[in-house]
């Protein structure tokens, strides 16, 4: 249930545009953004191209200023909000399932390895002049492909989408590698994404690194200025955000979900870090 995908891809179109069709793709260029400030996740896969202006993005607890020219690449799984930076921007955004790209493709695991991604460290790529322009180049061919209907269009989208792709792993391959925190704290955060739901307990993190508590506490309050329950509780609380949003399921599904052992205590829990309690929340959405 934690997988759940909340924006479909006919939600991200009705962000867009009134058009309605049943293609598992979709591709705008758009001068004002519907910035969302709601944690969300989708179902399909992004790739945008930031032209003109900045925006922030946030990805899972990690906040990031995106200035032109970039390229942001975001996964299904990834728990995502924009929020407004300037007043003006210009960015082209290719959507498209995961279905739809691996159509043709023997290798399910295609997509999933190329951690940019999934990874909230490396969805955004600075372009460089010479970078920009052969990315405009790209997008205004897939612009071009897209304007009309005609028998290959899938075909050539797919084509263009592997050589996106190809040249975003072939730049974060040349990319200066970025200075590693304390490798401890790295491990920390990779063990809390995969683990949150289940282990709520900073003793677990501790032994399953094998250092004591005490010590990793003491190295991540040092490298990011909060504690270990406290990197813990915003991961839930993100979590439950997303899941409130799906409004098929009850407030007592979601906490079963995230493993609290009752709806009360779960309740209690979401309004002291949120204010609301998860209906109040709910309702505000």
């Amino acid at each position: 249930m934690s997988k759940i995908s909340t924006y479909t891809l006919e939600h991200h179109k009705s962000l867009f545009t009134d058009e309605n069709d049943n293609k598992d793709y979709f591709y705008v260029q758009i001068e004002e953004h519907p910035y969302i400030d709601i944690p969300y996740r989708a179902e399909s896969y992004a790739i945008e191209f930031l032209k003109k202006g900045s925006i922030v993005l946030q990805t899972r607890l990690d906040k990031i200023v995106i200035k032109a020219p970039a390229i942001l690449a975001l996964g299904p799984n990834v728990i995502r909000s924009f929020s407004k930076d300037s007043e003006s921007i210009l960015m082209d955004i290719i959507f498209f399932k995961p279905k739809f790209f691996l159509e043709t493709q023997t290798n399910v695991f295609f997509l999933s390895q190329y951690d940019f991604f999934e990874n909230s460290e490396m969805h955004v790529f600075p372009l460089e002049k010479n970078s920009k322009t052969k990315f405009e180049q790209l997008f205004s061919l897939i612009q071009e492909n897209l304007r009309t209907n005609h028998f290959h269009q899938a075909s050539i989208l797919r084509s263009y989408l592997y050589v996106l792709i190809f040249e975003l792993d072939s730049m974060k391959k040349n990319l200066p590698q970025k200075e590693i925190q304390n490798p401890l704290f790295e491990k920390f955060k990779e063990l809390l994404v995969k683990d949150f739901i289940q282990h709520r307990s900073p003793s677990y993190y501790a032994e399953s690194l094998n250092v004591t508590r005490k010590y990793l506490s003491e190295v991540i309050k040092n490298n990011s200025g909060k504690t270990t329950r406290e990197w813990i509780d915003e991961m839930v609380i993100l979590e439950a955000k997303v899941l409130l949003q799906n409004k098929s399921l009850t407030i007592n599904q979601i906490s079963d979900t995230l493993h609290f052992s009752n709806q009360s205590v779960f309740g209690k829990f979401f309004k002291n870090y949120t204010q609301f309690s998860p209906l109040e929340y709910r309702n505000t959405i």
